[in-house]
């Protein structure tokens, strides 16, 4: 594979460490309340899972214009659990030590998202 090369979004290393974000999330949320299953646990683990998922299906449309709205939603996905994880932090469904690793790893991936838009931006000049 050539430099740069992407055949498919499991290539892009912002995709593997999202999937990733995504299993941590979903084991934390495993020992909040049986309450909020159907509330924030719910909402957290719908925006983690969309932030891989809206890499992948950006990757795989045809225009990188395309690509670019995906990736941006991905991003806005990723800022909507971390809110998520902060509310679950204030009502002390997570601990500290919880959720600075798990925001630690999504600003590693909010990071690689930036850079991959910006990439992708500079080629469409």
């Amino acid at each position: 594979m050539a430099s740069g090369e992407v055949r498919h979004y499991r290539d892009l290393l912002v995709w593997q460490k999202a999937i990733t974000w995504v299993e941590c999330v979903y084991a934390e949320t495993k020992t909040w309340p049986s309450d909020e299953r159907f509330g924030l646990i719910s909402q957290v683990r719908r925006a983690a899972v969309s932030v891989p998922s809206n890499v992948a299906e950006g990757c795989a449309r045809r225009s990188t214009p395309e690509f670019l709205r995906f990736l941006s939603i991905a991003r806005a996905s990723l800022a909507e659990a971390e809110t998520q994880l902060i509310i679950a932090q204030r009502l002390a469904y997570l601990d500290e030590v919880g959720l600075g690793r798990l925001l630690e790893l999504a600003d590693e991936i909010s990071r690689m998202l930036s850079g991959l838009i910006s990439k992708l931006e500079e080629r469409t000049k």
